[in-house]
C-alpha cells in the first residue's frame, strides 16, 4: 500500500515537473495558446543577424509582437480566413521557401569548399577583371533613335550631366549626372563591357550601345591600375560564389531527375 502511495507521489511529482518545463519553455499564453520560446529565440536570432543587439528591451519588444500576433491570428482563425483559398496559397507558399531556404543552409552546412578550389576560383577572377578600373558615365534610354539625337547634342556641345538627369532611365544614376563607381569592365553585361574598352579618355560612343537594359550613351571618364583585394580579405565572398554555382548544378540535376507532368 505505501508502495503504491509512493509510486503515485513519484508519478505526480513527475507530470508536475514536466507541466512546470512546458510552461517555462513558452514566452507568453494568449487564451490559453503557448507561445513557444523557440519561436522567440528564432526572432532574436534573425534580429541579431540584421545587427540588432541581444538585450532585455530587444526581447521585451519581440515579446509584445508574438503576443500580437498571436491574438490577431486567433482572430483570424474564429474568422474561418485560414480556409480562404488565396490564404491557403499564400500559406503554401510560405512554407515552400521556408523549406527552400532550409535545403540550401543544409547544403552549405554539409559541403565545404577546399582551399585550394578557393584559390583558383580567386585567381580565375583576377584574370577575368584585368588589370584596370573604369571611371564611366552613361545615360540609358528606352530607343536607338533617341540614343543618337543624344549622342548629336552631345557633339555639338551638350551638357552630359544635364542630360542623364533629365533623360536617363538609370535611377541609380541619373541624380549623379549618369556616372557610375569605379569598376573593371567584367563588372558590366557584355556589349556595355566591350564598347566601354574601346573608348580613350574623354571619349564618347560614336554609335548607341544596345544591352538587355535599353540603348546607352557612354563617356570613359578615366582609368587606373586595377588593385585587387588579398585572397583571405574576398575568401568568404568567393566561397559564397562557389557554392552558390555548385547549389545551381544540384538543383539542374535535382530538375533533370523530378518527374515534370
Amino acid at each position: 500500500m505505501r508502495v503504491k502511495k509512493f509510486s503515485q507521489l513519484m508519478l505526480g511529482s513527475i507530470l508536475c515537473f514536466a507541466t512546470l518545463s512546458v510552461q517555462a519553455a513558452a514566452v507568453a499564453k494568449v487564451n490559453g495558446v503557448a507561445i513557444p520560446q523557440s519561436r522567440l529565440d528564432l526572432m532574436v536570432k534573425a534580429a541579431v543577424a540584421q545587427g540588432q543587439t541581444d538585450g532585455p528591451e530587444m526581447r521585451k519588444a519581440l515579446r509584445e509582437n508574438l503576443i500580437a500576433e498571436e491574438i490577431i491570428a486567433q482572430e483570424a482563425l474564429k474568422k474561418k480566413l485560414d480556409k480562404d483559398p488565396e490564404v491557403v496559397a499564400q500559406t503554401e507558399i510560405a512554407r515552400q521557401a521556408v523549406l527552400v531556404r532550409a535545403y540550401q543552409a543544409d547544403y552549405i552546412k554539409h559541403n565545404k569548399v577546399s582551399e585550394e578550389t578557393l584559390r583558383k576560383e580567386y585567381d580565375m577572377l583576377k584574370v577575368q577583371m584585368g588589370d584596370k578600373e573604369y571611371k564611366a558615365r552613361h545615360i540609358l534610354v528606352d530607343n536607338e533613335n533617341t540614343a543618337k539625337d543624344i549622342i548629336a547634342n552631345l557633339k555639338k556641345g551638350g551638357n552630359f550631366a544635364k542630360i542623364a538627369e533629365e533623360k536617363s532611365l538609370d535611377e541609380g544614376s541619373k541624380a549623379n549626372g549618369g556616372e557610375l563607381n569605379w569598376s573593371p569592365p567584367a563588372a558590366y553585361v557584355r556589349p556595355f563591357s566591350e564598347a566601354l574598352v574601346k573608348l580613350s579618355k574623354g571619349s564618347l560612343t560614336d554609335q548607341p550601345v544596345q544591352t538587355s537594359f535599353g540603348w546607352h550613351v557612354i563617356q570613359l571618364m578615366d582609368t587606373r591600375p586595377m588593385t585587387v583585394p588579398p585572397f583571405e580579405e574576398v575568401k568568404q565572398n568567393i566561397q559564397q560564389r562557389v557554392l552558390q554555382r555548385e547549389f545551381g548544378t544540384v538543383v539542374q540535376d535535382l530538375r533533370s531527375k523530378a518527374k515534370v507532368e
